[in-house]
């Protein structure tokens, strides 16, 4: 028995010595293939580079930004649900009473709506989002009808300012069968006519439906609408392009729809012909050097259109210690031209003093704008005065 055991544990003893060789035989065949030099395919990581190639390609690749752009596109939809939209066009329709959602793409964005929308802060709620504006009314009245715009917002660090070449709007009737006018708390409007502008007679209908036509008080007439001198857009109103004296009177909008006829507020107009440009003033003197006790003349002229105003304010030296002198203002005809006319200013200084020395400023002004000249004037004794003619 004692032999049998003894043969047993040199077996093991064997075996075990077996195992360490075949260890260590493996080891040096993974450090051999480990070298340069060898036919393997397996190379040594080289430091500070990743051997995951798809870990390599996310950390390199570059983040896009969205273009300035892409940041103030803007795009107007209404809300008609929970997650259904319907993107507007020029106009839109909503029933006087009903909720009215508007969402605006962008970030950030800002309104405007008509006057009294914004005096009623009550029912008007906009709530900026990650990537839209919306803006909800409720309690919708036929007063809310007008003009809905959405801008982007160009911000840097604090001061933002409004892109309006990137606007998007919608003009919203909220249609009432009694009403066909958007109220208005005057009975009388007064418009200026100008010559050289266009004016528009406010009428806004609620309905874009209505049929509007334009009449004069006095005589009690309907006026021609032609589309040239005189046009009709539901947004806006009467339109008369170049206004001319014979549009001037009271005015007002008539509209029908079905069986309710109503009329607007009435419009007093008023004709003023306006002047195409500023006045060009040429001032002179009766001389540039005059003599004590001697009297000078100093004109100012400038060149406008036939019932134009126009106003000519002086200041001379002597102003400053309350010398007051004289005006003369006159409208000469021109020649040849019947629409125009020159007008004149003198002023006249008598007995001329040394305090009489210095500049003669001019001002001519219309209702386009002003323009000054001026002109020195010198002031010597009489006996230099003699002298100086010799």
């Amino acid at each position: 028995m004692h032999l049998l055991k003894l043969s047993e544990s040199k077996w093991s003893l064997v075996l075990c010595a077996l195992f360490v060789c075949a260890a260590i035989f493996e080891l040096d065949a993974k450090e051999q293939r480990m070298t340069p030099g060898t036919t393997s395919t397996l190379k040594k990581p080289k430091l500070g580079r990743t051997t995951n190639k798809r870990q390599r390609v996310e950390m390199v690749k570059p983040k896009i930004k969205p273009s300035a752009a892409a940041q103030t596109k803007t795009s107007l939809t209404q809300v008609l649900g929970r997650g259904v939209f319907k993107k507007v066009g020029e106009t839109l329709s909503v029933q006087t009473g009903d909720t009215l959602s508007l969402r605006c793409r962008g970030k950030p964005v800002q309104w405007s709506f008509p006057p009294l929308v914004e005096e009623d802060e009550g029912r008007l709620m906009i709530v900026q989002q990650e990537r839209f504006s919306l803006l909800t009314l409720v309690n919708t009245t036929v007063a809310d009808t007008g003009e809905y715009t959405c801008y982007p917002m160009n911000c840097e660090d604090r001061d933002c300012r409004r892109e309006y070449n990137k606007a998007t709007n919608v003009f919203i009737f909220f249609p009432d069968p009694r009403e066909l006018f958007i109220p208005s708390s005057s009975h009388y409007e007064i418009i200026q006519l100008r010559s050289n502008w266009p004016a528009v007679l406010p009428c806004q209908v609620t309905s874009p439906e209505a049929k509007v036509t334009l009449h004069r008080e006095f005589p009690p007439e309907e006026v021609a609408v032609d589309g040239t001198e005189i046009s009709f857009n539901n947004r806006k109103g009467f339109t008369i392009h170049r206004p001319q004296p014979h549009h001037a009177g009271v005015l007002q909008c008539v509209a029908n729809l079905g069986n309710l006829m109503q009329s607007s507020t009435k419009y007093i107009l008023s004709y003023v012909n306006y002047p195409m440009a500023p006045p060009v003033p040429v001032i002179q003197a009766s001389s540039s050097s005059v003599a004590v006790g001697d009297n000078l003349r100093v004109t100012c002229a400038a060149l406008g259109e036939r019932d134009v105003y126009m106003e000519f304010n002086w200041e001379y030296p002597a102003q400053q210690i309350g010398r007051p002198l004289y005006t003369e203002e006159t409208m000469i005809p021109v020649s040849g031209e019947a629409s125009r006319q020159q007008f004149q200013s003198v002023l006249q200084v008598d007995e001329v003093r040394d305090v009489d020395q210095g500049m003669y400023t001019c001002t001519a002004q219309n209702l386009q704008g002003a323009k000054s000249v001026s002109i020195t004037v010198k002031v010597v004794s009489k006996v230099k005065a003699k002298k100086l003619r010799v």
